[in-house]
């Protein structure tokens, strides 16, 4: 997926303005969920994804931290300025575009690694 196309799905997905805004939430998303994932899977999900989003997730650190979805959703937030229920919004418009964008392989290693709770953020049932 190219990235204007991606970022007109995180646009409608979720009622954003512009594609900066769009972008910016992008970003932002895919930021905190990179400090939850292996950096090996980060590298993988980061191969699938158009650029500039695909540098978002590297990284240098030794391994992921530990994230529940709040504390997903708090971080997201404080890096879009957001309220908590908008960070749900933002994250869910952000990985289900994701999950649309890679093969359903990658997005089912991403679920591997991450508490069972964020399958919704991916528009998968949980």
């Amino acid at each position: 997926m190219k990235l204007a196309e991606f970022l007109a799905q995180v646009r409608d997905r979720g009622e954003y303005h512009s594609q900066e805004e769009a972008e910016h939430i992008s970003t932002a998303v895919l930021r905190v969920l990179a400090t939850g994932i292996t950096p090996e899977e980060a590298d993988g999900l980061a191969a699938q994804l158009p650029p500039p989003l695909d540098d978002v997730l590297h990284r240098e650190r030794e391994g992921p931290e530990s994230l529940g979805r709040e504390e997903f959703l708090r971080r997201v937030a404080d890096r879009t300025g957001a309220r908590p229920r908008t960070a749900e919004w933002d994250a869910g418009a952000v990985l289900s575009t994701v999950a649309d964008a890679v093969s359903d392989g990658q997005v089912d290693d991403l679920l591997s690694q991450l508490p069972a709770d964020y399958a919704e953020l991916f528009g998968r049932p949980g």
